[in-house]
């Protein structure tokens, strides 16, 4: 078998070549002008287009949102006003004050939460599972309530 006697294994599926003289004459099926009608056109993909247009970022466009650990989250702070105000009584964990409603959950977990010493109490708590300052545990203990280390 010679080069010429190959043939293509179905038919109709050889390439249409354009502008190659004969009946197809002017523009040869381009349509007229522009960058599509010349040879070697080349168009850019249009994802290119969509990100240059995007606003530059510091950070090569990091969402740095995203990059933060959700484990290493902020404790959510109380004030003892808020503890005062509230209808609690007796021992204080961080899941009675979500069922009390003084501090949300977070993404569906009960946060950590850190008591301090904002206001005055005359309770007397006894608080476990949180993190307190050393005012806070102060006026607490003053009023009769206890802190227990955890």
């Amino acid at each position: 078998m010679q080069f010429h006697q190959l043939q293509y294994a179905t038919i109709n599926k050889r390439p249409k070549r354009v502008g190659r003289g004969g009946k197809r004459g002017k523009t040869s099926g381009r349509g007229t002008k522009g960058q599509k009608a010349r040879a070697g056109h080349r168009i850019r993909p249009e994802e290119r287009d969509i990100i240059k247009k995007l606003p530059k970022r510091r950070g090569f466009g990091k969402n740095r949102s995203r990059t933060v650990n959700d484990s290493v989250q902020k404790p959510v702070v109380i004030n003892l006003e808020r503890i005062e105000a509230s209808a609690l009584r007796g021992s204080l964990t961080p899941a009675e004050l979500v069922a009390a409603g003084v501090v949300r959950r977070h993404k569906g977990i009960i946060p950590q939460i850190k008591i301090l010493s904002g206001g005055n109490l005359t309770k007397r708590i006894s608080i476990s599972g949180m993190a307190v300052s050393l005012s806070a545990r102060e006026k607490i203990e003053k009023a009769g309530g206890t802190v227990v280390d955890t």
